[in-house]
């Protein structure tokens, strides 16, 4: 009887090549050049425009945009990783990189023609940083309550209104803009429009001073009779709800893994300061009761990752994959040879 070969599949706890490279790369970016600008940038609430430009040099603002069009041509969780990474150091970059792959780029991917993706992933992947408009006063958690307007113009839409709260406000300068085109019609009127900076009409507004993440900016956008032509809208007209909706599932999994860094790095001090710190003759780190806190928080942390194949009390998080990552990782590049070069 001929032996049956078994293929088994890599366990998720373990990382490919390219991922451990390009993981890898990741932390020694975040370590060696966003670590010294954090204090700077949390008091004066300003990524600097330097820093964004080594993030493009590295490869982490194109992750999933393919090579045809200058990306790295990775997967969605290659994205993840680079999120954890960046926000164990600053969640600020960590969510600037998030908002770029996980809404914009993935939005203009998915529901872009070919025209679109050859104008607007190009520059995306070289030096444009992008954001995603959707929020507004009224329309938060019940995001299809939007009030902003587009009218139908002759061979442009004339959008009116205001958004909230967008994420890469400042430095983006490229928007993804949810509207609708009939109030009447609920959610199946919205539409997604890509709008530019510096199309009459359209203007960043306020930018909030938040209590954390200061980095990041938060602004208003304001539309006043900003006219967009119809090659620019996204996907087809009156089903940005699809796009809006399928879009935020993916992005939510990139602000978990953000908070995933953030608690991690929040861990990593931890430690460090309970080996320095002395009380009554000794580091508090060698008191029962701190090490009952500190392993309560290691287990949180763990637990909100997924197993590990390393004790999270390293001074580095441990390489790690979750379920809801396996259909992330059904892509991957041809070469880890870029992530090398970066490196």
């Amino acid at each position: 009887m001929a032996e049956q070969t078994i293929e088994h599949a890599q366990p998720l706890t373990v990382l490919a090549e390219d991922e451990a490279i390009f993981r890898d790369a990741v932390r020694e970016f975040a370590d060696a050049q966003v670590r010294p600008l954090v204090r700077e940038m949390d008091e004066h609430a300003k990524i600097p425009r330097s820093l964004v430009d080594q993030l493009f040099d590295l490869g982490v603002m194109a992750i999933e945009i393919p090579e045809a069009y200058g990306g790295a041509g990775a997967s969605f969780f290659h994205a993840v990783l680079a999120v954890e990474e960046l926000s164990r150091v600053d969640p600020s970059v960590g969510v600037l990189v998030d908002v770029q792959n996980t809404l914009v780029v993935n939005a203009l991917m998915r529901w872009g023609n070919d025209d679109i993706k050859r104008r607007y992933l190009t520059r995306l992947a070289s030096n444009t940083v992008g954001a995603y408009a959707l929020s507004e006063a009224g329309s938060g958690s019940d995001a299809f309550a939007l009030a902003t307007r587009a009218k139908e113009d002759g061979e442009h839409y004339v959008i009116t209104g205001r958004k909230l709260w967008i994420t890469n406000g400042n430095e983006a300068d490229i928007f993804l803009v949810f509207a609708t085109i009939n109030p009447e019609a609920g959610y199946r009127g919205i539409t997604a429009f890509v709008v530019e900076r510096g199309v009459a009409g359209f203007t960043v507004g306020k930018k909030e001073d938040k209590l954390g993440i200061r980095a990041s900016s938060t602004c208003e956008l304001i539309f006043e009779d900003c006219r967009v032509p119809k090659s620019n809208v996204l996907g087809e007209v009156g089903k940005g709800y699809k796009s809006a909706i399928e879009t935020l599932n993916e992005g939510r999994i990139g602000i978990g893994a953000q908070m995933i860094g953030l608690a991690a790095g929040a861990l990593d001090h931890t430690i460090r300061y309970t080996k320095e710190r002395k009380q009554f003759g000794k580091a508090i780190a060698e008191f029962q009761a701190v090490q009952h806190q500190i392993a309560r928080a290691a287990m949180d942390v763990e637990a909100a990752a997924s197993p590990s194949t390393t004790p999270r009390g390293c001074a580095t998080p441990a390489s790690r994959s979750s379920p809801r990552r396996r259909s992330a990782r059904s892509s991957r590049p041809k070469s880890p040879s870029a992530w090398r070069r970066s490196r």
